[in-house]
């Protein structure tokens, strides 16, 4: 069985296109705030990966797999031969770097926020991307696991019942994506040859700051930023702040046409605090 995925473009057809990559257990919406702050420059595509938000299959689970290769053709596939700007949240930071590394045709820059590098032995086994796979239970309980390590017990009990419901449906794709993540390295570092720019909040957890700075050692062509007063969420809660930092920074560092449209975002930013 295959699955249509939902996916939503915006900005003027001719810019230069962005392409935004969720984390797990969470959907193009959590990158609408970001779209916005950048549609009036840029060609910004958004979608829900495979087996989350409308990327499931009506009345039931999404088949997978969920392994890297699958999630990389459908980018692959909502790129159409267009070449981007790929910005990855949590998870999906592994995802534009496995697609710069296999399609750099198609990929002119990536960055990434807070990305886990699961599959390292340093890893901790203690976050909650870990917890997930590792407790024993079906992956709807697997899922609401996730959740309330991420937006706590009270958050998670007041949401309304079928809320929940949908999440907790989304287990599958969350044990398979990490479970898949911790088992196999999705890329190398001498793969991806474009310009970088790496992020973590400065009010994140202490893993994720090692994480991006290990690929920062990593990675020579890589920039590093810390988001004051910034957690996990910035694309959301701190969109601004992420767009005239990470994304300005990767179009400069890629050149033309995303340079031109940056200057224009950066512009707009500052014109905007200013109150003019």
């Amino acid at each position: 069985m295959t699955t249509q995925l939902a996916v939503d473009e915006a900005g003027p057809a001719a810019a230069p296109l962005i392409a935004l990559v969720h984390g797990s257990m969470d959907r193009s919406t959590g990158m609408l705030r970001l779209s916005r702050r950048l549609d009036d420059h840029f060609r910004v595509l958004r979608y829900d990966r495979r087996g989350y938000g409308r990327s499931v299959p009506a009345g039931g689970n999404h088949p997978g797999p969920f392994d890297m290769s699958s999630q990389v053709a459908d980018l692959v596939a909502l790129l159409a031969g267009r070449r981007a700007m790929l910005v990855g949240h949590s998870y999906g930071g592994n995802v534009v770097l496995a697609t710069a590394a296999t399609h750099p045709d198609l990929v002119a820059g990536v960055a990434l926020y807070e990305t886990p590098l699961s599959w390292e032995p340093w890893w901790p086994g203690t976050t909650a991307g870990a917890a997930a796979r590792a407790t024993e239970g079906t992956p709807a309980e697997a899922a609401e696991r996730f959740m309330r390590r991420m937006i706590g017990d009270e958050l998670w009990d007041g949401l309304p019942t079928k809320t929940r419901d949908t999440r907790r449906a989304e287990g599958a794709a969350l044990v398979g994506e990490l479970s898949d993540l911790a088992a196999n390295r999705p890329w190398a570092f001498t793969d991806v040859v474009c310009p970088i720019v790496l992020g973590y909040g400065e009010r994140g957890a202490t893993h994720h700051r090692e994480g991006m700075t290990y690929l920062h050692q990593h990675f020579p062509q890589s920039t590093l930023f810390e988001l004051a007063g910034s957690r996990h969420d910035a694309p959301l809660a701190s969109s601004e702040l992420f767009a005239v930092t990470i994304v300005a920074a990767l179009a400069e560092a890629v050149g033309e046409p995303w340079s031109a449209a940056a200057a224009g975002l950066r512009a707009g930013a500052t014109s905007s605090a200013s109150g003019e």
